[in-house]
């Protein structure tokens, strides 16, 4: 049986779990979705007395059949890859095709999946995560969502100082020109700085917390593993993604109710891994500012080895 990895062909953090897996003689398969239909072909069938599909991915470099799969580690695959001569309308057409054929293949198989794309895309929706969190017992800053420029003066206003966190629902700006896309880091912002550009498209506005320090709680299946982050420079207290050379970390204990609320928001979702950051104020309450189902966690040291050791066991027992 063999442990199916998606991702790109570089991803630091897949080839921790990889070589993980290959330590304990485990098969491995790495395939990125995006040599296919040009460098990848897929060959699968059903019918008569077959109740699953039966058939082979292969790569340029590995075969896979699809009944070997027990478990797939979804990471950071790229986009199908269409041939460039194709016109427009015929590659739209095909790209449709592309994803209900051959990611149809792979959701339909009894694999158990780390985490399956759909739940992912569901729980990276920050209105859904944050309304899921809520549910779920765990405390959330004051937000705002919307393309009013008065609704959004009035909301920051009447917060504590009079200032906001202004975060961005997706997570990149496709960029100029085609070009590689940027990350919006969180930015504060005050009344007087919201323009009638607000009406452009839906903006996310959130209370400021006055933070002693930030956590990123890390949830693969029921294990928790949880890391202080100290910000060691102006930018990297406002947005600690904006300059990781001036963090440090320190593992942490987990509050029981924190515990709870996480389970319960990762059974809500059906993640069996997810990353998440919160905000710890001077009083040691615990905010929850972003649901990550695919985020990093090989940049906290102390963590690293424990949370590989924890995706390798669940991928290799897989229950799904």
């Amino acid at each position: 049986m063999t442990v199916l990895v998606l991702t790109r062909p570089t991803d630091a953090t897949a080839d921790l779990v990889i070589a993980e897996l290959n330590e304990r003689s485990v098969p491995v398969c790495r395939l990125d979705p995006r040599d296919f239909p040009e460098a990848m072909t897929v060959a699968a069938g059903i019918g008569l007395h077959n109740t699953l599909w039966e058939g082979v991915l292969r790569g340029q470099h590995r075969d896979v059949s699809l009944g070997d799969i027990r478990s797939v580690y979804y990471r950071r695959p790229g986009t199908f890859h269409l041939h460039p001569d194709m016109g427009e309308q015929d590659a739209a057409w095909a790209l449709a095709e592309a994803k209900a054929g051959f990611s149809g293949l792979l959701y339909s198989l009894p694999a158990l999946w780390v985490n399956h794309p759909n739940r992912n895309a569901l729980a990276a929706f920050p209105p859904v995560a944050l309304a899921a969190a809520a549910r779920s017992g765990l405390s959330i800053p004051r937000t705002l969502i919307t393309n009013d420029p008065a609704e959004a003066r009035e909301f920051v206003s009447a917060l504590p100082g009079q200032v906001a966190a202004y975060k961005a629902l997706g997570t990149a700006h496709p960029g100029d020109h085609g070009d590689r896309p940027q990350a919006l880091w969180t930015t504060q912002v005050r009344p007087g700085e919201i323009d009638e550009s607000v009406r452009r498209t839906a903006h996310q506005f959130q209370e400021w917390v006055d933070k002693a320090y930030e956590v990123r709680l890390t949830a693969v299946g029921p294990e928790l593993f949880a890391a202080e982050i100290h910000a060691g420079s102006d930018a990297s207290r406002i947005d600690f993604r904006a300059d990781y050379d001036s963090l440090t970390y320190k593992p942490c204990e987990i509050p029981k109710r924190i515990a709870r609320g996480v389970h319960m928001l990762t059974f809500t979702f059906g993640l069996r891994y997810a990353a998440l950051d919160f905000l710890v104020n001077p009083q040691g309450r615990w905010y929850l500012i972003d649901v990550n189902p695919n985020g990093q966690w090989g940049f906290i040291p102390d963590l690293r080895a424990p949370i590989t050791r924890a995706l390798a066991d669940l991928l290799e027992r897989a229950h799904p």
